[in-house]
């Protein structure tokens, strides 16, 4: 705490500190004008900014600014350098309209595909979602605007959002749920963060204090404010209590009141009512007092917008290379309302008024390609006509290829609903089919904010995932159709085949007051390869107009301590005839079978450009926690000793490159022995096993002896190896009685162990 700081705590009344607790409005927060304290102002804005007119009908009332494209785009292009852009560009612009603090990145992993605010989040995996948001906050915060990572933690329905509690156990809120927004504090020091609506485990986010204090501020070393979902608080006191320090928006004052009654009944002291109020005053001062001037020209944002979809738009299919499209020899046709009405963003607090639109057929026509364009369907997006399916399919006949803008329309997925199916509208799905029949090149390109069910996907010859690409899409489109642009984005997400495969399905999104986390650590691809399950299309795939090589796999070391970790380098090649990005993807498999863990997990990407024939090396850095989970009986991540398989490849389902390595744990206590501890459980930890294999041995050899197989089967009634697995399975208990063992004698070996890996 500064000295500014701790001078003006000594000035304020009791009043003003709990009301610089709460919002003025719903966008500002409340000055002190008497010590100079001013009011600063906070926008919605993972994907552009949401800043309210001076003077609006109501808080929604917004300014035009530019719409980039939503985290459902961006996190497939894996590109760090692109995030940091975007949040540069939000800062800029942010500094312009006086914005503190952009309220984004929403970094809450993509538990199930029905979220209805999928769009806005990042990935299933952990590991994506925390470096792009990571990269994110940096951009913002280099031109001095506050960021606001979201939802903390575990927001990942919209149903009953503001009050259900998400029944999770702590390894899997570790290893999923709570990795990314600890990636983001260690690496990037985000000035706030924001609690989610929901509960965890019974307890409200915004009064948890393991959650806001033990984890967030204590363990992690947090070192910014905490502040409430937009009407996420329901016990203020408790929430202060729990590190909770700015309440949004105002509230009427009774809150407030609430806090000041607390501190004279003494049930909330003078330290931590203070504790909540410097992290408000640091937030704000910091910001008026480095106040950087704001210079941005909305028109070049635009365009960067396209460049910025281009680098997130995925390839998912181009059967005998019908794209990119050659505008010169084929007679093209658009068919679908996305293409002149593209759905640039999702809908609720994220909506932006876009700057300007530019569509698909805007972008044709602007760049000369005589592209035809008809409807195919009403501009709802859910109904049509006879006649609006016939012009299609006359129009379609006639065009070498034809290219169909299909997704789903803002009532199917928005912010507070989720989705019930994976299903596009009939409509839409019944034009692709009908168009299917008449023409061989079908290029269906998607405007979704999650994936969606294609029941025509081996009808079609390629599709082009857009998701929601922002104001300039159009741009992008046209830009990759037609070869100017080369696809390079990848899917950060599994589409899945059928809604009845995914993870949660039996349990999303549940009873209305709980929703129970049956599927643990396996969320996204996690369950889909460790199952072995058939999927539409794989994490981290995606196509491009050329080709590339993996060769050369190289480990720094095949075994090596936790505590050293490992370089792995690949070498990748352009061998195909255009320039290109390839994402490599790095994954890591467990196969010492301490835990029961994911078949393989993402530890690493990067995404490199190649001209054709050009050759480059990617090496990534592998640590402790690369290898590591989280061990729920030492409360640390722990990575036991054995073999590891890391593998490089293009997709979670495309491996080009393996390599084995053994970990040497410098944690030999997995778990502390107890009398109820069997001697497999200590077997299956290399470390353990030293210690009790000579017990174990002889536990075995006293019951089997020299007896041959024949001799055994005639004094048991099962197998020797089935003797062998018994053993191995008893709990040290069980040794009471036999041999005048006693429980005291029992305890004493226990203890002997436990001493011995302490060491």
């Amino acid at each position: 705490m500064d000295t500014k700081i701790k001078e003006l705590l000594s000035q304020l009344t009791l009043e003003e500190k709990a009301g610089l607790c709460s919002g003025k409005d719903f966008w500002r927060t409340k000055p002190v004008e008497r010590l100079g304290i001013p009011s600063v102002m906070v926008s919605d804005g993972p994907s552009g900014l949401r800043t309210q007119v001076e003077n609006g009908v109501n808080e929604n009332d917004s300014r035009a600014a530019v719409s980039f494209p939503s985290g459902c785009a961006t996190a497939s292009s894996f590109d760090r350098n692109l995030l940091r852009n975007l949040g540069e560009i939000l800062g800029e612009e942010a500094n312009n309209y006086n914005v503190s603090t952009v309220l984004g990145p929403a970094i809450n992993i993509k538990r199930s595909p029905l979220c209805g605010r999928n769009f806005e989040y990042l990935s299933e995996d952990p590991y994506v979602a925390g470096e792009l948001g990571a990269a994110y906050v940096k951009g913002v915060q280099s031109k001095n605007v506050g960021t606001s990572v979201k939802h903390f933690a575990a927001n990942n329905q919209e149903t009953n959002r503001f009050s259900v509690s998400e029944e999770v156990d702590e390894r899997t809120l570790r290893e999923i749920y709570l990795p990314a927004f600890e990636n983001c504090v260690k690496n990037s020091a985000p000035t706030t963060i924001m609690c989610s609506y929901n509960a965890i485990n019974g307890e409200l986010s915004s009064q948890n204090k393991w959650l806001l204090k033990d984890v967030l501020r204590d363990e992690w070393g947090f070192k910014g404010m905490v502040v409430s979902d937009w009407g996420a608080v329901y016990d203020r006191v408790k929430g202060i209590k729990a590190d909770l320090s700015l309440e949004m928006p105002y509230s009427g004052g009774h809150t407030d009141n609430d806090i000041v009654q607390a501190v004279k009944a003494g049930t909330l002291t003078m330290e931590e009512l203070d504790e909540a109020v410097s992290h408000v005053l640091e937030m704000v001062l910091n910001y008026t007092e480095h106040k950087q001037s704001g210079v941005f020209d909305m028109d070049k944002d635009h365009a960067e917008s396209a460049r910025i979809a281009e680098e997130s738009c995925v390839l998912l299919k181009n059967d005998n290379a019908v794209l990119p499209i050659k505008a010169s020899a084929e007679k093209v046709l658009f068919t679908g309302c996305f293409a002149e009405n593209p759905r640039y963003g999702g809908g609720g607090s994220s909506k932006i008024k876009c700057y300007k639109m530019t569509s698909a057929v805007d972008a044709a026509r602007e760049a000369g390609l005589g592209v035809k364009y008809v409807k195919g369907y009403n501009e709802d997006f859910v109904t049509t006509t006879a006649a609006l399916t016939d012009e299609a399919v006359a129009a379609a006949r006639e065009a070498d290829t034809v290219v169909v803008f299909a997704g789903l329309p803002e009532s199917y997925e928005t912010e507070g609903a989720d989705r019930t199916t994976l299903d596009m509208p009939q409509v839409q799905n019944e034009l692709i089919e009908k168009l299917a029949a008449v023409n061989k090149n079908v290029v269906v390109v998607l405007h979704n904010g999650a994936p969606v069910a294609m029941p025509w996907v081996d009808k079609v010859a390629a599709i082009l995932e857009c998701y929601l690409g922002g104001e300039n899409i159009g741009t992008a489109q046209v830009n990759l159709l037609f070869g100017k642009a080369n696809p390079s984005g990848k899917l950060a997400e599994t589409f899945p085949l059928r809604l009845e495969d995914t993870p949660c399905y039996l349990t999303y999104p549940g009873n209305g007051r709980t929703c129970v986390y049956s599927e643990g650590i396996f969320v996204g691809y996690r369950w889909y390869d460790s199952r072995k399950m058939p999927v539409l299309f794989p994490f981290g795939y995606g196509l491009s107009y050329t080709t590339f090589e993996y060769s050369n796999l190289k480990v720094s070391k095949s075994a090596f301590k936790d505590s050293d970790g490992v370089e792995v380098s690949i070498t990748i090649k352009n061998t195909g005839s255009v320039e290109g990005k390839e994402v490599v993807q790095l994954y890591v498999s467990d196969k010492t079978g301490v835990e029961v863990r994911p078949e393989k997990e993402l530890k690493g990407f990067d995404k490199v450009n190649l001209k054709p024939g050009e050759s480059k090396e990617v090496t990534f850095k592998l640590d402790r926690r690369s290898f590591a989970f989280w061990n729920i009986d030492i409360d640390d991540w722990y990575a036991p000793s054995g073999k590891y398989i890391i593998s490089i490849g293009a997709s979670s389902r495309d491996i080009r490159a393996t390599a084995e390595v053994d970990v040497t744990s410098t944690s030999k206590k997995a778990f502390t022995i107890t009398p109820q501890t069997t001697m497999g459980d200590m077997l299956r930890n290399r470390e353990m096993a030293a210690i009790i294999k000579p017990e174990f041995d002889q536990a075995c050899h006293a019951v089997i002896g020299d007896l041959s197989d024949e001799e055994f089967a005639k004094l048991f009634p099962f197998t020797k190896d089935a003797m062998i697995e018994m053993t191995k399975s008893n709990p040290f208990r069980l040794n009471r009685g036999k041999n005048g063992i006693t429980m005291e004698d029992i305890l004493k070996q226990v203890e002997r162990y436990n001493k011995e890996l302490d060491k």
